[in-house]
């Protein structure tokens, strides 16, 4: 399955989603992970209310189950739900290789729900269903 990880210096997952300087996409099986994708964001990045910019971000991580982040908006969050990517969010800087260890680890045992619910998403070969009904609801973060 590709995870992604939103990220500034390409190393720590230590980025908000709609500032992140960098998108990385890694596969991640019970055996190994391996690089895929890095995806670069110039321009204005701040929060500015310019959901536009989310564009981009979005379509790069389209084929991902996870998305690791330091922080996402409400309305960040509920677009990337409604893609059926389950969004993570790290309490401090995290290294990308620990994240990919522990992920995998966990992959080897038995995957806790969430996580067997985004590697089915992975099986569907590519055929994936959008379900908007999600958006309207409201995620609160402190």
């Amino acid at each position: 399955m590709k995870i992604a990880f939103a990220t500034q210096d390409k190393e720590r997952v230590d980025a908000h989603f709609g500032w992140a300087k960098a998108i990385v996409v890694y596969e991640v099986t019970p055996e190994q992970h391996h690089f895929v994708e890095s995806f670069e964001f110039g321009g204005k990045l701040e929060e500015d209310g310019d959901e536009d910019k989310l564009a981009p971000k979005l379509e790069a991580i389209k084929d991902c189950a996870i998305l690791y982040v330091a922080a996402i908006g409400g309305s960040g969050a509920a677009r990337v739900v409604a893609m059926k990517i389950h969004p993570i969010k790290v309490p401090q800087p995290e290294s990308i290789a620990e994240i990919l260890d522990k992920l995998q680890a966990v992959l080897k045992g038995t995957p806790p729900p969430w996580l067997r619910k985004a590697l089915a998403k992975d099986s569907t070969d590519g055929a994936r269903a959008f379900d908007f009904e999600d958006e309207d609801e409201e995620v609160h973060h402190g």
